[in-house]
């Protein structure tokens, strides 16, 4: 048994977060763990609201509410959407918790102690008219690269490009629309990326394992231009952790808080520990997690990101966590992803393009979702969703094969034998050509799981209820029945067996079919197979079970046209 620790870049405050979003981070975590736990690891999966810096500001100044207000009702919000797509967190933190201000100060004074934290006085946007210093998320203008007129000061959202606030073309304030904007001097803490860049380096070039798109992303970022830049790790706001606090390596800093991508990956450590103040757990129950000197030099540690994510887990957090100096654990392995777009356009949460969270479950229970979103992961290059490809893939995959097994087999057996397994018969050889051709199936099904290959694991999987479809079809126990009632019973026994198996392996990708086939089957023991023909055993003659309902509804193309329609402007 291996401890495995599993974080999801965690999502911002600022909304219910679209279909991109979920592909992009939290669904494959949730999938590596619902996989790492049913073979039996002791999973620590971890995520969070990330609830400070502008967009938070932005967004409860929006709603007309205190952002301490905001930010807990939409904690709430996000927690109940993940639990709606069955994400199955051990703990959903908060960024803004006690926790993660202790820590995430606790990081900066000893990354101070240790020279790595230095004072620039900078130059920066004030607004006359709101009398405030303006964060780069608080200025929009026109981007100077593509002419987007929506564009951020720290990134336009219609080309990626990373832009510094001075770098718009007309820039006015995002808070109240004023162009009566001044350059300033104001003082900041920078995290001196530059003197780990060596060490950050070495620790990526020794990560062989790790995808393309994450080292490549990390070595851009690392080499190309300038390299590797010291960066600001403080903020004029007046939301986040206080970068003034007593015991810091500083003074005049009051009225400024750290950057909400200091403190933000900190909340991960913060989060478990939040775990285990709420279980009422000591602190060696988190630190076994985190620190390898207590524990964790044992624990192999998986970050779930999208592709814009990743500089600031591969450079930024870790020389926050090498400057500590302290034995805090380092990722071992991040599994990043390119974008979902969105019928031939972007999804957007600012331009609330697409279709969020809540949308998604108040038309399709989640297992659709789960089931299209994971088998178009945006793995090796951007993927985009269609109504019409939603629509076959459900109808074929989660319908047409794996729904149309479990009725026919429980249905024949319910009419003709009753609904116990039927005792009697041999399988003969189709059912052996079955078992083996599984026998490798399943264990190329489990090597994708390891190595978190998404797309290809849901292809293997599909397989693996289609061999069963095949098997059925060219056996046809309902026409064996007529002469050899004993023989066709030895079919149905191992089609039976077949559901358990199917919940089993299926279980990580759709738990909610997965949970009715087991209940269906009256079957408790979810030990993950071993050999495939000892898994097809288990249901023995008699053991009763139940005719489900329909696993998946076909979606209707009048349904699937309304939901176009219905998504195809903006959500306001």
């Amino acid at each position: 048994m291996a401890r495995i620790l599993i974080t999801s870049a965690i999502p911002y405050i600022n909304g219910i977060k679209h279909l991109g979003n979920l592909v992009g981070s939290q669904l494959p975590a949730d999938l590596y763990a619902r996989y790492a736990r049913a073979r039996g690891h002791e999973v620590m999966f971890i995520c969070a609201t990330d609830e400070h810096g502008t967009p938070a500001e932005l967004a409860a100044a929006k709603a007309g509410m205190p952002v301490a207000d905001y930010c807990a009702q939409m904690h709430e919000v996000q927690k109940n959407l993940a639990a709606g797509f069955r994400l199955s967190f051990d703990h959903f933190g908060r960024s803004s918790s006690g926790r993660n201000h202790r820590l995430t100060q606790h990081f900066a004074k000893r990354l101070g102690e240790n020279g790595f934290i230095e004072e620039v006085a900078e130059r920066q946007v004030f607004s006359v008219a709101d009398n405030r210093f303006l964060p780069d998320r608080y200025i929009e203008g026109t981007c100077p690269n593509c002419g987007y007129d929506k564009a951020r000061g720290d990134q336009c959202e219609n080309c990626t490009k990373q832009l510094d606030p001075t770098d718009l073309i007309n820039p006015r304030s995002a808070i109240s629309g004023s162009t009566e904007l001044e350059v300033r001097e104001t003082r900041h803490l920078y995290l001196k990326q530059k003197s780990l860049k060596g060490e950050i380096s070495d620790w990526i070039d020794s990560k062989t394992d790790w995808p393309i798109l994450t080292t490549s992303i990390a070595r851009k970022w690392l080499n190309d231009g300038e390299g590797l830049q010291d960066r600001g790790i403080t903020r004029d706001l007046s939301w986040g952790v206080p970068v003034q606090f007593d015991g810091a390596p500083w003074q005049g800093m009051e009225g400024k808080v750290f950057y909400v991508w200091f403190d933000a990956p900190i909340e991960y450590i913060a989060a478990t520990a939040e775990w285990a103040d709420d279980a009422e757990y000591p602190d060696s129950a988190w630190e076994r997690w985190w620190r390898t000197d207590r524990g964790a030099e044992d624990v192999r540690y998986v970050q779930f990101m999208g592709k814009d994510n990743v500089p600031f887990h591969t450079l930024s957090f870790p020389a926050t966590i090498m400057g500590s100096r302290e034995p805090w654990k380092l990722v071992d392995y991040i599994k990043s992803f390119n974008y979902l777009n969105y019928d031939g356009g972007q999804f957007s949460t600012s331009q609330g393009r697409g279709v969020f969270m809540d949308q998604a479950l108040s038309i399709l229970p989640s297992d659709y979702w789960r089931w299209w979103l994971l088998s178009h992961a945006p793995e090796s290059a951007d993927s985009e969703f269609t109504w019409e490809n939603f629509q076959v893939s459900v109808n074929k995959d989660l319908a047409d094969v794996l729904g149309n097994f479990v009725s026919r087999i429980t249905k024949f057996c319910r009419s003709k034998y009753g609904e116990a397994v039927p005792a009697g018969g041999q399988t003969g050889e189709r059912a052996a050509a079955l078992i083996a051709e599984l026998e490798g199936r399943v264990r190329a099904y489990e090597g994708h799981m390891e190595a978190m290959e998404i797309r290809k694991a849901a292809t293997e999987l599909r397989a693996i209820w289609v061999a069963g479809n095949e098997y059925l079809q060219s056996a046809a126990p309902w026409t064996v029945f007529k002469d050899d009632p004993d023989r066709a019973a030895a079919m149905v026994r191992l089609g039976l067996n077949l559901i358990r198996l199917y919940a089993i392996l299926s279980e990580p990708f759709i738990p909610d079919a997965a949970a009715k086939m087991l209940a269906a089957m009256k079957c408790d023991d979810k030990t993950w197979p071993g050999p495939v023909a000892e898994a097809l055993t288990v249901l023995k003659p008699g053991h009763p079970f139940e005719t489900p309902e329909v696993l998946f509804a076909k979606i209707a193309d009048e349904e699937r046209e309304e939901w176009q329609n219905r998504f195809s402007g903006v959500r306001t």
